[in-house]
């Protein structure tokens, strides 16, 4: 792998990690038409690069979240979300760890990964049926959106996607499904690269990827993530979130076609 190639592929995780169309599935369909043997670990680095382009997004949120957790405070409105965090990232902590390698076994070919994108524009679509009558999360609303974040770890299910698509499903205000959703990422983003790093330290060594290319996979993937982003708030607020649904749709049949050949 080059820095040219490393360049396009934290420009493919800085794009498609935040719009709803699957940044781990785009990574692998590039580098299986690149013919590219890339360890897992090198695309959850490239995950560093959009961490910390949430970490900037929601600064101020993510600070009075910290700040009511010091004062043990959990009444306020930032205060109530600490323990709905928490009850979202178990049941993605858990299908992380008991399915993940299984996981990236199997949606590793053209056909199951055209199979979950199919799967990704339906929950789009059917993100249209909401009625956002909720203002509020409460702890089943959030164990589902978890539960949707922790089955986002399939190739071609976007974890933006789910997550957004099932909160307003539930019926929760676009704006709180938005920005639940990225805060809900934090904790899942950095546990997951942190078991990837545990369990894959040497591969990249292994692979002959350098440090010099693994920075500049993350600082592309960083620039172009905050601008992403930016867009896919707007689309949220437009309510024109669904739309995503046609590309995924597409992209699967033009999957499943190269996978039958």
């Amino acid at each position: 792998m080059d820095l040219l190639q490393t360049i396009i592929l934290g420009l493919i995780q800085g794009v498609t990690e935040w719009l709803p169309i699957s940044s781990t599935g785009h990574l692998r369909l590039t580098e299986h038409f690149w013919n590219l043997k890339v360890p897992i670990l090198f695309d959850g680095l490239l995950h560093i690069g959009t961490l910390i382009v949430t970490l900037f997004f929601f600064r101020k949120d993510i600070k009075n979240i910290l700040v009511a957790l010091a004062k043990r405070d959990f009444k306020t409105e930032n205060g109530k979300l600490i323990p709905l965090i928490i009850v979202g990232t178990v049941p993605t902590a858990l299908i992380g760890v008991f399915f993940g390698n299984a996981i990236e076994a199997v949606f590793r070919d053209l056909l199951p990964l055209a199979g979950a994108f199919a799967v990704c524009g339906v929950a789009l679509y059917s993100s249209k049926i909401g009625n956002e009558s909720k203002d509020g999360i409460g702890y089943l609303e959030a164990l589902a959106i978890g539960t949707a974040q922790g089955i986002a770890i399939i190739p071609g299910l976007s974890r933006s996607g789910l997550t957004i698509a099932v909160a307003l499903l539930l019926g929760i205000k676009r704006e709180k499904a938005f920005k639940f959703s990225f805060l809900l990422s934090v904790p899942a983003v950095i546990g997951a690269l942190g078991l990837t790093l545990y369990s894959q330290h040497g591969a990249l060594a292994v692979a002959g990827v350098e440090w010099t290319e693994i920075l500049a996979g993350i600082a592309v993937s960083m620039v172009v993530g905050y601008f992403a982003l930016k867009l896919l708030r707007k689309i949220v607020a437009d309510k024109k979130f669904y739309f995503f649904a046609f590309y995924c749709w597409l992209l699967s049949i033009v999957l499943a076609a190269l996978g039958l050949i």
